[in-house]
């Protein structure tokens, strides 16, 4: 149950978009929140509607709503289906929650770097005075961090071949596993992890040479023998 705060006068909104900065940025707001004592907000906008997300985003936005609740952010805000500015929904997103404080991240292959110009900041100052803004510079990947990336996620299958799940990136004419496969960098095999969503729920596995090595993790109904 979240605790009753005691400085109602102060209100965080924390900006998050796709990547790896962004529990970054949320942990950040809940140390500023837990400070002042105050509510926070969590807000990502996105153009698609939700249910066109692809696996990736999918998993960002499950992994950000249950740091939420963990942390036990006030409320976590998905504003899916967004065809205005982004300014614009932060301006009101600030004013129907009283925010005083806004936190953004600034990267350069981010969204929000817009944020970070004059001309962006000057028209959200005017629609939303006496805010204060925070924009935090994001981690950059290490070189350890490098060495685990992946490719760009495609659109792949999982169908059973005996007693194992390989990833097939053409429809099959059998049941199948839909999902995204992202690839790691430098590897001439498919090996990668295979995202999928099941029962609304984020699912992942690893591949190694285009077979899963931890087919324990699919949902049982997927080991039972496949219909043809």
């Amino acid at each position: 149950m979240k605790h009753v705060k005691g400085r109602l006068d102060e209100s965080i909104l924390v900006c998050v978009y796709y990547g790896l900065n962004g529990e970054r940025l949320i942990r950040r707001g809940h140390k500023m929140a837990t400070m002042l004592d105050c509510p926070l907000y969590i807000l990502s906008v996105d153009s698609q509607p939700l249910d066109a997300f692809d696996a990736e985003k999918s998993s960002y936005i499950e992994q950000w709503k249950k740091l939420s609740d963990e942390l036990e952010v006030e409320k976590f805000i998905l504003q899916d289906n967004e065809k205005r500015p982004i300014q614009k929904v932060i301006a009101e997103v600030a004013k129907n929650f009283g925010i005083s404080q806004i936190i953004v991240g600034q990267s350069a292959q981010s969204r929000w770097e817009e944020i970070t110009k004059g001309s962006f900041l000057n028209v959200l100052l005017k629609e939303v005075p006496f805010v204060d803004f925070h924009i935090v510079a994001v981690q950059r990947p290490t070189d350890d961090d490098a060495n685990e990336t992946y490719e760009k996620g495609v659109r792949a299958y999982l169908i059973k071949e005996q007693e194992n799940f390989k990833v097939a990136f053409t429809c099959p004419k059998y049941v199948s596993i839909e999902g995204i496969f992202f690839k790691e960098i430098g590897t001439d095999f498919d090996n990668g992890v295979f995202k999928f969503t099941y029962n609304d729920k984020m699912h992942e596995v690893h591949i190694s040479e285009g077979y899963v090595v931890d087919q324990e993790k699919l949902p049982a109904e997927f080991l039972s023998p496949l219909r043809q």
